[in-house]
Formats: structure tokens, C-alpha cells, sequence
């Protein structure tokens, strides 16, 4: 089974969230424009057919958090590892908050 990496991104890039609907609950997850770029249609659908294809995958975990101002935003949480027989659908995760860009310094 081979696996696949989302590299890091830099702190400009814009993040597309999505939602993954597991066997055992949601998760939302990140994905940076650039990575996006790189993955057929650049949609939910080519996400899940990238994970099928390739049967694993590390992403980064997105959770709501309060800014330091008092305000709510998407933020990444902590990389995790997604597996193709466990995920049972991906899809767009629409948010009215704010979305941090992934920053590989703060594991």
C-alpha cells in the first residue's frame, strides 16, 4: 500500500477544508492550494479518489478555536493519517470562519 504526503504549506497559501465521513465519525481536514492544485479536479471528488488510488494519506486535522481577539476560526489542530477503507465519503466543508493557513513550524 503506498502512501501519500501533503507537503507543507507556506503561510500565504489559501486552505480548502473538506469533511471526511469515517466508520466511526467526521473529521474536517485541510488541504493548501497548492496541494489542491496537484490533485485531479481539485474537488472532494478527486481528494477521495486520490485516497482510493493510493490507500492512505497524511493531512492536516482543522478544528473552530477563538482567535486571540475573541473571535472563532478555523485553525489546523494536528496532522493525521487517513485511510482509504475507513473513509466512507469526502466532501466540502463550507465555513463562514476565518481559516488559518497550515504552518509546519507549530507540530
Amino acid at each position: 500500500m503506498e502512501s501519500v504526503v501533503i507537503q507543507p504549506a507556506l503561510a500565504a497559501d489559501k486552505v480548502s477544508l473538506f469533511k471526511v465521513i469515517t466508520t466511526k465519525d467526521e473529521i474536517v481536514i485541510g488541504i493548501s492550494e497548492g496541494d489542491l492544485a496537484q490533485i485531479e479536479g481539485q474537488n472532494a471528488g478527486g481528494v477521495a479518489k486520490m485516497l482510493v488510488a493510493k490507500g492512505s494519506m497524511s493531512v492536516w486535522q482543522y478544528a473552530v478555536r477563538k482567535s486571540a481577539g475573541g473571535d472563532l476560526e478555523q485553525s489546523p489542530l494536528h496532522k493525521i493519517g487517513l485511510i482509504a477503507s475507513d473513509s466512507l465519503r469526502v466532501e466540502p466543508y463550507p465555513t463562514p470562519l476565518k481559516v488559518l493557513p497550515i504552518d509546519e513550524s507549530k507540530k
